[in-house]
């Protein structure tokens, strides 16, 4: 624990460990014991980032455990699932997305089809930053490196679906903001067959009915054609490159160019896509008109129309131009985000019919996405949306406690109790705050 700690974070502080050490499994940290009991990808990035203040070898063991899952094209799957847990303790558990049956697929591990937010290189960065045994953790990046870089190449290859030096997800769950409005127009287009995939009752805090068919219906189009990338490139109906996506694709390729010189590889390639990844992010994403970023929709090449809490991913770019940084701390301080929000950041514009604030990704304040907002106003010298990123997140879980989301209006705790990344980065958070100064 960081002796630099007031009284009131030293709570938080402890607070927050016992929830992770309340979730772990002996080789990863359970999102959410009840509700989320298998391992995900971008939710391990995150905890990692917070077990490396708390658990060093617990935070090695959580990017270890994830990368068991990835499958021999460099694909990082989203869900590493716990197979000693009972069959339906979550759906879609296995039998949706059946990867003992693709020949890329690990041998003995069961995990989905799809991807997420690659932050893991970010993460892997963010550990050696706090390391106390610099050669320990030098040696763990070298480990780490060959998964690190095989992933991105999938990405590259596979998902640059466009040619355009951007990624694109293939399905709403690839966001990590899953049922976000951003996704209607894409999602409302797909047609579906006249039976029902999914469970008639899901948790009340989660998406249900119909557009939950149209989630297992594009699960199962992927599933049916093998999860090739040729298939996701010319026939799969959802395609998105989205700028939050993008944007933790650009930081983590730069963190690579990082841990390829800590380590003594070569950076070069890393350096050229992420300044690929850049240009690819103002040219295609950026929206003068509105003066924020937006999602393209790649099959009908149109920005779509909800402007979210993605919108101010980009700010994780270091070399986004000074005028559109801006230009994004004018919108996130307006009354459609921070300004009318007592617990910001909302995910979705408030002004906008789709706001919902107790609905999962169309409104609530998640801890997640203010860290990643917090990481990127740090980055350019932003203090004043810092310091209002990381006070309001404190005041969250004071208020309501590790929760998956809150309202952002009152501060309610909605969702999973005893979150594990809410709880993760309140320690990165407390750990960064704290942190003695270089001179």
């Amino acid at each position: 624990m960081n002796s630099r700690l007031t009284g009131d974070e030293t709570a938080l502080w402890k607070a927050a460990a016992r929830v992770l050490d309340a979730n772990w499994t002996g080789t990863a940290t359970a999102a959410s014991p009840g509700l989320y009991p298998h391992q995900w990808s971008w939710d391990a990035a995150f905890i990692s980032m917070g077990l490396a203040r708390h658990r060093r070898d617990r935070a090695e063991a959580e990017l270890l455990s994830l990368f068991r899952g990835q499958w021999a094209d460099g694909m990082l799957p989203h869900i590493v699932f716990n197979t000693s847990l009972a069959r339906h303790a979550f759906f879609p558990g296995p039998e949706l997305w059946r990867s003992e049956h693709q020949p890329a697929a690990p041998h003995g591990v069961h995990t989905s089809g799809l991807t997420q937010p690659p932050l893991h290189a970010l993460a892997a960065l963010r550990l050696h930053e706090c390391a106390a045994d610099l050669d320990g953790s030098r040696a763990f990046l070298a480990r780490l490196y060959p998964m690190l870089t095989a992933q991105h190449r999938y990405l590259a290859r596979a998902r640059d679906l466009d040619s355009s030096g951007l990624i694109a997800i293939c399905h709403p769950w690839e966001s990590g903001l899953d049922n976000s409005p951003a996704w209607d127009r894409p999602l409302g287009a797909l047609r579906l067959p006249p039976t029902s995939y999914a469970p008639a009752q899901r948790p009340h805090t989660l998406p249900n009915g119909e557009d939950y068919d149209r989630y297992v219906r594009l699960v199962a189009l992927m599933r049916e054609a093998g999860y090739q990338a040729a298939y996701l490139r010319e026939a799969h109906p959802f395609a998105v490159e989205d700028p939050l996506v993008n944007a933790v694709y650009l930081a983590s390729t730069h963190a690579l160019a990082d841990i390829a010189e800590i380590i003594g590889a070569d950076p070069a390639p890393h350096r050229e896509r992420a300044d690929r990844v850049h240009h690819a992010m103002l040219d295609r994403l950026w929206d003068p008109d509105t003066g924020c970023f937006r999602a393209r929709d790649l099959r009908d090449d149109r920005l779509l129309p909800v402007i979210t809490v993605g919108s101010f991913g980009p700010l994780l770019d270091p070399e986004l131009p000074a005028p559109i940084v801006r230009n994004l701390v004018d919108l996130l301080l307006s009354a459609r985000f921070a300004g009318a929000a007592g617990y910001p950041v909302p995910t979705c514009d408030i002004q906008a019919p789709a706001f919902d604030r107790a609905g999962y990704w169309r409104g609530p304040t998640w801890i997640s996405t203010n860290w990643l907002v917090w990481y990127g106003a740090l980055g350019h010298d932003l203090p004043v949306v810092a310091d209002l990123l990381y006070g309001s997140t404190m005041r969250l879980v004071r208020q309501s406690g590790f929760r998956e989301f809150f309202d952002p209006f009152d501060g309610t705790g909605r969702g999973s109790h005893d979150y594990a990344w809410s709880a993760a980065l309140v320690l990165d958070l407390l750990g960064a705050r704290r942190a003695p100064q270089a001179a």
